[in-house]
């Protein structure tokens, strides 16, 4: 039986243990995670934690709806035993009435049945680094390597555990001046989720210096059982000019290389971050989004006109 819990009824070592013991089980699901990109989540969980989904969810203008936090690519079903549609379909089918706004990625191993629902693609990049260093940069693309060498004749130097807040602000006082979406909470969330994550050996940040030791690329980095994210960068006008941020994608996979871990570069749907992982060798993986409106006609009209989103 599958059963509505609020966050206060979640028993969250019994949930901590189901993610860890899952088959699909990401680093986004922990209970340390959704505690602080989302406080107060609420869940779904099966029998005694075989399967749970996490239920994201806010009110707005009145409505209550189903999100993707900032900071988590992939949420949806996770699972000790293997998933097929049917399973995934029973978890969509106990989200509460009361939730009316349905807009959440699901895991890439979640399976929807695309004829009973309103599902779109997205892209993500993995890089198996189950190989040897030398094999893995024979897959680099030309442009890659041609990136790579010129950070290494700008004698750029490669530093692990520099402060998060190094990583933020050269996020922020460059591209991060064309976000408007983002605001000061949503800085906060990342600073407090990235001491988290390297306070539990979970993440770890890293720099690129330039030969005038000016730091001018940072990067987070989030680490479970077999998955290396790459969650989070940085980088000023210096760095692209100097190839810092293929010098330090490269080294990252150097030093974990060979190894069981999946180079999991987060994304992307846009054709030229995508042309940009796929220059280091990774392969498409897709995920699913998941749209489901409940709302009668005259507040769906509304919806559009406040422009309800997160």
């Amino acid at each position: 039986m599958i059963n509505y819990l609020k966050h206060s009824e979640i028993d969250k070592a019994r949930w901590d243990d189901c993610i860890l013991s899952s088959f699909n089980g990401n680093i986004y699901a922990y209970s340390w995670y959704l505690d602080i990109v989302h406080e107060e989540w609420e869940a779904l969980v099966e029998g005694d934690y075989q399967r749970v989904m996490p239920l994201t969810v806010r009110k707005k203008y009145g409505i209550t709806y189903f999100f993707q936090p900032f900071f988590t690519q992939q949420l949806g079903v996770f699972s000790v035993d293997i998933l097929n549609p049917s399973i995934i379909d029973s978890f969509i089918s106990m989200i509460p009435s009361h939730i009316k706004v349905v807009d959440i990625n699901f895991n890439n191993l979640n399976k929807i049945d695309g004829e009973h629902y309103n599902i779109s693609l997205n892209n993500n990049y993995l890089l198996d680094l189950i190989s040897d260093y030398p094999k893995i940069v024979q897959s680099y693309s030309k442009n890659t390597k041609r990136n790579l060498k010129k950070g290494v004749k700008s004698n750029l130097t490669f530093m692990k555990g520099i402060k998060p807040e190094q990583v933020i602000s050269l996020f922020r006082n460059n591209r991060g001046k064309e976000i408007t979406k983002w605001n000061d909470s949503n800085y906060l969330i990342l600073r407090r989720l990235m001491y988290m994550a390297i306070h539990k050996s979970m993440g770890f940040t890293c720099g690129v210096y330039t030969e005038y030791n000016e730091l001018c690329c940072g990067a987070f980095f989030l680490k479970n059982n077999n998955q290396l994210t790459f969650l989070f960068s940085g980088a000023n006008e210096s760095a692209r000019n100097l190839g810092a941020l293929t010098f330090l994608i490269d080294t990252v996979i150097k030093r974990n290389s060979p190894g069981d871990r999946i180079f999991d570069f987060e994304g992307s749907n846009n054709e030229n971050l995508a042309r940009y992982y796929k220059g280091f060798g990774a392969k498409k993986s897709t995920y699913t989004t998941l749209k489901v409106n409940r709302l009668n006609s005259i507040t769906k009209l509304l919806m559009k006109v406040y422009r309800l989103k997160s």
